[in-house]
């Protein structure tokens, strides 16, 4: 169920998308764009994160716990900060989709058993009661083959042995969570199609929708 905009308080919008998808170059160009406050998504700060992509197995639930709690951490710093900041916020990646999508693909493939996943749930659904949902979603969408592209050319050694099953695995489940996703408006950004770093139409286009959906304003168009 969509959550009623607050008076007073800033507009947060959240990018969701698959590894290499370019989130955080879409983040980057909000931040240009409205001005707004950029909170990253902490990969290189994960202690598991190397161990994780080479032994899913052994790995996935430290991995998967150590991001979910850490989510959750800069949820609420973006909710502490909103309650006395009046600049937009724009997010790299969410809660729900350590969750629903990373953990979940985990949890079907048999890395994490049931057992670890009922007590994963159980965490997951009671931090996700105290979160305020971002006023605006932005899936970033992109097609496998251009997703590992991606990947291979940005030179991260342990993202490079990532089988295309898995990214596979996990496009398949962003899409049918982007499909049920009700927390707030979404607004589907298909990136092999869209250049709105080069392309002045397609810039233009995507800085009317988000300002038509989350209400703010460009600093210069």
């Amino acid at each position: 169920m969509r959550h009623q905009a607050e008076a007073g308080r800033p507009q947060v919008i959240a990018v969701a998308g698959n590894m290499g998808a370019g989130k955080s170059s879409l983040v980057e160009w909000l931040r240009q764009q409205f001005g707004m406050v950029p909170f990253f998504e902490p990969n290189d700060d994960n202690p598991y994160l190397e161990d994780f992509y080479a032994d899913m197995g052994r790995w996935g639930y430290s991995s998967q716990l150590w991001f979910l709690i850490r989510r959750f951490h800069i949820h609420r710093s973006i909710d502490q900060r909103a309650a006395h900041d009046s600049t937009p916020i724009v997010q790299d990646r969410t809660i729900y989709e350590d969750a629903e999508i990373f953990a979940a693909h985990l949890h079907r493939s048999g890395r994490i058993d049931e057992r670890d996943w009922a007590s994963y749930q159980d965490l997951y659904l009671t931090l996700r009661e105290e979160l305020r949902p971002p006023d605006l979603m932005i899936y970033v969408r992109c097609p496998l083959k251009t997703l590992a592209k991606r990947i291979r050319k940005r030179g991260r050694d342990f993202e490079r042995a990532v089988p295309r099953r898995y990214l596979a695995a996990l496009e398949k489940l962003y899409d049918d969570w982007v499909e049920q996703y009700d927390a707030s408006p979404t607004l589907v950004v298909e990136t092999d199609r869209l250049d709105y770093i080069e392309r002045l139409f397609d810039r233009l286009e995507l800085l009317q929708a988000i300002e038509r959906h989350a209400g703010v304003t460009p600093l210069r168009r």
